[in-house]
């Protein structure tokens, strides 16, 4: 691992110019290494599952709080209207269509064909940095969909998840599914929500108090990000409600609180600087504060989710087997991203203002990556069946693999003719 980090730092540059994108090269890595290559080392996903589940959570949070952080555009702006759509009604279109996919081409029961539903629908906010916002006043269609989208549907594939596991007899749902509906689906979302913006409010306000009158809470912007993030998922978690929407509100709310207080906004992917370099008074200036205390925490977040992925991506490969590459898994994986995918998207965004090539792009690019890890974790360490665990693995981690790199390697030159097409127009 100390190895592949000192070669990503020194090779950075050289594979940024690359036709395909860092994760690429770190799946290979793990392939290289584990039981695909040269074996060197032995990664058993179920007999580390637990392990492998709490880094791909920790890996989600920080990457759901960097997303919220990313999206400044006010709730009322209608571009908000395409990322909710793709991760409330394209997210269940897609957990039906590969719930029905996994009945009937795979033999699974609906159980269990729900629960891959669940694992596979939500697009990864961790992997897909090379279509996420890339400046501030950023309103690329495209780009702000796949952010938003990859925000929200982290946290409303769970009830779909919890509905699985209920039919599998691993959770409760209550008679008619009543206690699924009022607890897994209504309070768990809208509480968590609820939750993560009432402390990334509560919190981004105090630090900017103490900043503009006080001249305290400086310099430790990495404790706030970490701070906030533990404690917005932890009180989620202790109300029973969705961890992930509460970072990814917080992130939001914090963003908000930048937006609403500044006079003199600074670009939110400014490199990271030393603050008392550049000016001694950004951090406490009534005009600047808010904009300065964004910046930091998201610098910080960044670095944390650069060096996750590493780690997640090169365990990915590493727990590859070739027994996990069956010609039927193969074909299910080309109906997931080549069929399931973009009749989802099309149905999400029937009558949204999308362009045509906006929405073909938001087609292709529904990424699948550590998300969809956690929650195969997560409903592995419920109790599935040893069975039926080992299918779900490697059905999932064969359609990140083929995500990572189909994707990885087309997301350079495609954003790039993107890019060109959308000055030339």
């Amino acid at each position: 691992m100390g190895a592949v980090l000192i070669t990503v730092a020194i090779f950075t540059s050289t594979v940024q110019r690359l036709p395909l994108t860092e994760p690429v090269i770190y799946l290979f890595v793990g392939l290289l290494l584990g039981a695909v290559g040269l074996k060197w080392v032995d990664f058993d996903p179920v007999a580390h599952s637990v392990l492998f589940e709490h880094l791909a959570e920790i890996a989600v949070v920080v990457s759901l709080f960097t997303v919220g952080l990313k999206l400044r555009l006010p709730l009322k702006d209608r571009l908000w209207r395409i990322p909710c759509r793709l991760a409330f009604v394209s997210m269940t279109l897609t957990v039906l269509l590969v719930a029905v996919a996994g009945v009937l081409g795979l033999g699974l029961s609906w159980g269990a064909a729900i629960l891959l539903g669940a694992i596979l629908a939500p697009t990864d906010p961790v992997l897909a940095s090379g279509v996420e916002l890339k400046h501030p006043h950023d309103r690329s269609h495209l780009r702000f969909s796949l952010t938003g989208e990859a925000g929200l549907n982290d946290g409303t594939a769970f009830p779909f998840v919890m509905l699985g596991l209920g039919l599998l007899g691993l959770h409760e749902l209550g008679d008619w599914g009543w206690q699924w509906l009022v607890v897994d689906v209504v309070w768990a979302i809208f509480g968590g929500l609820a939750i993560g913006a009432g402390c990334g409010f509560a919190v981004g306000r105090v630090v900017l108090f103490l900043r503009r009158k006080h001249r305290e809470a400086l310099d430790r912007d990495e404790l706030l990000t970490l701070g906030l993030i533990g404690f917005s998922y932890g009180g989620a978690l202790l109300a029973h409600t969705y961890g992930f929407l509460a970072v990814f509100a917080a992130g939001m709310a914090l963003r908000m609180i930048e937006q609403q207080g500044s006079h003199k906004k600074l670009p939110a992917n400014e490199s990271s600087l030393d603050p008392e370099v550049v000016n001694p008074g950004l951090q406490t200036h009534p005009a600047t504060a808010p904009a300065f205390m964004a910046r930091g925490v998201l610098d910080f977040n960044e670095q944390m989710e650069r060096i996750l992925e590493v780690v997640l991506v090169l365990l990915v490969g590493l727990a590859l087997t070739p027994a996990f590459f069956q010609l039927r898994d193969i074909g299910f994986v080309l109906v997931v991203f080549l069929v399931i995918r973009p009749v989802a998207v099309t149905f999400g965004l029937w009558g949204a203002r999308v362009g045509r090539v906006d929405g073909r792009l938001i087609c292709w690019f529904g990424i699948r990556g550590i998300g969809s890890i956690y929650y195969l974790m997560y409903a592995v360490n419920q109790g599935l069946d040893p069975e039926l665990a080992e299918r779900l693995i490697a059905l999932t981690l064969t359609v990140v693999m083929v995500s990572i790199v189909a994707h990885g390697i087309t997301v350079t030159p495609v954003m790039a003719w993107y890019k060109r097409l959308r000055h030339s127009g």
